[in-house]
């Protein structure tokens, strides 16, 4: 999916094989939709599959039906995928995909914007932080990148920093964005 009608603008996230999509507008062979999870964005036309939803098919990015389980073992599903902005597939991955994909995988849908998953989360204190909570950094109300907390100053993520470009986890240290904050999600109403 791409900010505008043109192969030139910025991919701002992906619509996955079965997602169910709206569409809003078409103009030049492409598709303003939404996603179910409330995305906007543009793509081909001829990218569109007739009918929506799920129902060709199990799939892990399945949101029909919440179920059990721990984010950050799915997001460990990704270790070592490479970086790449607005992806959500093991083929690449930035790091608010990487925790809407681990949440999605056990069918819950959460906002796919860091700034975004974190208005949608509490603030909480770090000496409460429990592995799975997240970390927000840059301004607040304004998260530019985001990781899941796996406690003893250890973070799992996205990164495609110097010398790294992957799905990794290492110590809170190797990242040097501050401010930063401690989250956790709200359960879904």
């Amino acid at each position: 999916m791409r900010a505008g009608p043109d192969d030139s603008s910025e991919q701002v996230t992906q619509a996955l094989a079965g997602e169910p999509l709206t569409v809003e507008e078409r103009r030049d062979g492409w598709a303003r939709i939404r996603t179910a999870y409330d995305y906007p964005g543009w793509i081909r036309e001829d990218a569109l599959a007739s009918g929506t939803g799920t129902e060709a098919g199990a799939s892990p990015y399945d949101t029909t039906e919440s179920r059990d389980g721990d984010p950050v073992a799915e997001a460990r599903a990704y270790l070592g995928a490479p970086y790449e902005w607005g992806g959500l597939t093991e083929h690449g991955i930035d790091c608010s995909g990487l925790v809407h994909m681990a949440y999605r995988r056990l069918g819950r849908l959460i906002p796919r914007d860091a700034d975004q998953q974190e208005a949608a989360a509490t603030q909480i204190d770090e000496a409460d932080a429990h592995p799975g909570d997240l970390v927000c950094f840059g301004e607040p109300g304004r998260a530019h990148h985001i990781a899941f907390w796996l406690g003893g100053r250890r973070i799992l993520h996205a990164t495609a920093r110097e010398g790294v470009n992957a799905v990794v986890e290492e110590p809170l240290e190797n990242v040097d964005a501050r401010p930063l904050r401690f989250v956790r999600l709200r359960e879904a109403s």
